[in-house]
């Protein structure tokens, strides 16, 4: 009797005691904001991503990679980047052991990405990377794969996917407002003046052209518009300037859907150009813009109209990423999602190499 007495008494103090709150300082607590630390210091980074650092709810500027050691003052006086948060591409590895830096945004030529994706992931970093995601898809593969034996999140940086406009675009997909979809025409380029012939941009190896820099817009907009994958590709590459251009100034692609769903698209760095349109039975919308910086808007064929997006998309999208961290989600844009793009850009590269023989993905 008295053993069952002493069981029960410490039973319940047991249970008392779990049911008292535990002390602040035994709870793990969620970070306020994530640190951001950019690699690649070149326009985007500069223009844009820092600016909207400055915007964002979730995630901070901390940590800067660069290769150009005149930049670094500059972003340190501007953005209050402690010294021991600059690294450079040949110690970028010992952001191991910096728990101020959560995140690493790899924002270099696309030839680059794979690299310093995989460095940011073996040091224990979530990694966000720029579109497109590599320059074939073994290598977007070995990005993943690194993530995945790292345990750290990876994003692709779509910002599209983030934008509102873009997504109620992505629910007509399911929704079918105006009927089922039929064909879709999407381009996206800009006039390239090459005045620059060292420019990454229009330098084969380090993954420049149309199509790795302009073209996977039209790509991955045909995708999200319709809500599946391409079977099969066709393409024709045309360059009017290879004297200044090394790559492709222009890629016009055709992708076959299930469901008889047909997409036209062009890239270009010869013309500024920038429309989704979305045929279907009962009618259609179109996004013109559908891709830049600021402005995508709309209007559907019994005119209504899509209105533009008054926030900084870059913001929306690292909040976004940086929340799906903090509270353990899936990301919006995973890394499967860029392999998926790559996949049909391989295929599209190989169908212009056979002359415009019709690939099947």
């Amino acid at each position: 009797m008295e053993n069952r007495r002493v069981f029960i008494k410490k039973s319940g103090l047991i249970v008392a005691a779990s049911a008292m709150p535990y002390p602040s300082f035994l709870i793990p607590r969620k970070k306020e904001k994530l640190g951001v630390a950019l690699v690649g210091l070149g326009y985007y980074s500069t223009d844009l991503l820092a600016p909207a650092l400055q915007l964002t709810e979730h995630c901070e500027l901390r940590g800067i990679v660069t290769g150009s050691p005149e930049k670094i003052p500059v972003w340190q006086a501007k953005y209050g980047i402690k010294d021991h948060n600059v690294y450079n591409y040949e110690n970028m590895h010992k952001v191991a052991d910096n728990d101020e830096i959560d995140v690493i945004y790899i924002v270099l030529p696309n030839a680059l990405h794979k690299k310093y994706s995989v460095i940011a992931a073996n040091a224990g970093k979530h990694v966000w990377c720029e579109k497109p995601m590599a320059v074939n898809a073994q290598e977007c593969r070995e990005i993943i794969e690194a993530c995945k034996k790292n345990n750290v999140q990876l994003t692709i940086g779509y910002r599209m996917q983030h934008e509102p406009v873009t997504q109620k675009i992505i629910s007509w997909a399911k929704q079918k407002p105006y009927g089922n979809i039929k064909t879709l025409y999407a381009e996206a380029g800009f006039y390239h003046g090459a005045n620059d012939p060292t420019h990454w941009k229009i330098n084969k190896e380090l993954g420049g052209g149309a199509m790795f820099d302009m073209g996977v817009y039209p790509l991955n907009g045909v995708r999200y518009a319709t809500g599946l994958e391409p079977l099969s590709v066709s393409a024709v590459i045309e360059n009017s300037r290879p004297d200044v251009i090394a790559t492709d100034e222009t890629t016009l692609f055709n992708l076959e859907f299930p469901d008889g769903i047909t997409a036209e698209c062009k890239t270009t760095f010869a013309a500024n150009i920038n429309t989704l349109q979305v045929n279907a039975d009962n009618g259609g919308y179109k996004l013109q813009p559908f891709q830049s910086y600021r402005g995508v808007a709309g209007i559907t064929s019994d005119g209504k109209k899509l209105e533009a997006f008054k926030g900084n998309q870059q913001a929306r999208q690292m909040d976004d990423d940086a929340l799906a961290i903090i509270n353990g989600k899936p990301p919006l844009v995973a890394g499967e999602e860029g392999l998926k793009d790559i996949k049909v850009v391989d295929a599209i590269f190989e169908s212009a190499r056979q002359g415009g023989k019709r690939i099947t993905i």
